[in-house]
């Protein structure tokens, strides 16, 4: 988990006005229940999770929960999807890095010992 990766201690599905349902994620059940209310929201599903989860461990707890029918499980399921995607491809970039990092450091070390080896001869 990245430093500056968020973490909540709501989450759940709504109904936006369009009839969208959306995973959703807060810090104060309460007040997001009157946000979404407010807003034209409706099939509001939010509960309070064990500890404090970045979306990614969040949407994996709704899943392990039953929130897998229907809409709200469709919407699950998807926001699961990206954020495991985004999860992942995070994780090749840092081994990426690390793997060309090594290889310019190895290619420096050859050529000095190269211009070494010239001076000497």
């Amino acid at each position: 988990m990245s430093k500056t990766e968020k973490l909540f201690t709501v989450a759940g599905t709504a109904k936006n006005p369009n009839g969208t349902v959306k995973a959703r994620f807060a810090n104060d059940l309460v007040a997001r229940i009157k946000i979404l209310n407010k807003a034209g929201c409706t099939d509001i599903n939010l509960i309070e999770l064990p500890q404090a989860m970045t979306k990614l461990e969040a949407l994996k707890y709704l899943t392990e929960q039953g929130i897998t029918e229907g809409d709200a499980g469709f919407a699950v399921a998807n926001k699961l999807a990206e954020k495991a995607k985004v999860a992942k491809k995070g994780e090749v970039k840092v081994q990426a890095s690390a793997g060309i990092k090594a290889k310019s450091t190895v290619k420096k070390a050859t050529v000095t010992a190269d211009a070494v080896e010239s001076t000497n001869a």
